[in-house]
């Protein structure tokens, strides 16, 4: 993809809307709000790397209550024509179609490669990659057991979505919300993974979530990874010229 003159490819990450309840998240869903509104002049492409919502299960006539004004100025932008990819997190691994088929919007389970002017950029969530979040990865086998989210769905929504909005809070196993700080770059298994998929393939950059830690490292003269932080407390997200990606804080 070339990106037009004067157009930027923007990327924003871990809102976790809905959490810890409705209420307390609205003037953070207002902000991201403000935010789109914003960079809907000069986007080229929007990026969106999971976890948006703390909590969103599809069944199969209904979806979460609530987010409206997020939803809507998505279906806004993406009617304007301008494209945005959505990669699920772990606390929405549940979207089957809903995003598609309302929104015209993509939805990716896994990471994907995409370039832009010739730079190459390795796009994902970010959970479950690397070594070590053991417990996690055990744990995505049984939310994408298909068995599983069969048995899910037998529950009625408002039993399901109370449940399991309870344990996306509560449950840190689940929630991956390990504490935000940086651990160095040998154990920061983002990193790790990066580095390996260096030995295989060269790619300029490679952008993540989940890690709720703005992040810029440089893994050799011509890489970088980058995390982009959250909505939470750092409100950040990525922006890419055309030329060089770099962070900003809205």
């Amino acid at each position: 993809m070339q990106i037009p003159k004067g157009k930027k490819i923007y990327f924003a990450s871990d809102n976790h809307l809905g959490a810890p309840t409705k209420e307390a998240s609205f003037p953070r869903e207002k902000k991201f709000v403000a935010w789109l509104d914003e960079v809907k002049h000069d986007a080229a492409a929007i990026f969106l790397l999971g976890d948006l919502f703390d909590f969103w299960m599809e069944f199969k006539t209904v979806v979460p209550k609530g987010f409206t004004r997020t939803l809507g100025k998505l279906a806004e932008i993406s009617d304007s024509g301008i494209p945005i990819y959505y990669f699920v997190g772990n606390h929405d691994l549940w979207m089957n179609g809903y995003f598609e088929e309302e929104l015209n919007i993509p939805v990716y389970h896994k990471p994907k490669e995409f370039t832009f002017n010739d730079k190459t950029f390795f796009i994902g969530h970010g959970d479950g990659l690397g070594p070590g979040d053991k417990g996690y990865k055990r744990m995505k086998k049984v939310f994408t057991n298909p068995f599983c989210k069969w048995l899910f769905r037998w529950l009625h929504p408002d039993l399901g979505v109370r449940i399991a909005q309870h344990l996306s809070v509560k449950n840190k196993l689940i929630s991956g919300d390990d504490d935000a700080k940086f651990l160095g770059e040998d154990n920061e298994w983002l990193v790790q993974y990066c580095k390996r998929k260096l030995e295989d393939k060269h790619r300029d950059y490679f952008v993540f979530g989940h890690r709720h830690l703005p992040l810029n490292i440089d893994l050799n003269e011509n890489s970088k990874y980058i995390n982009l932080g959250d909505w939470i407390q750092y409100y950040t997200y990525g922006v890419f010229d055309g030329e060089k990606m770099e962070l900003n804080k809205f």
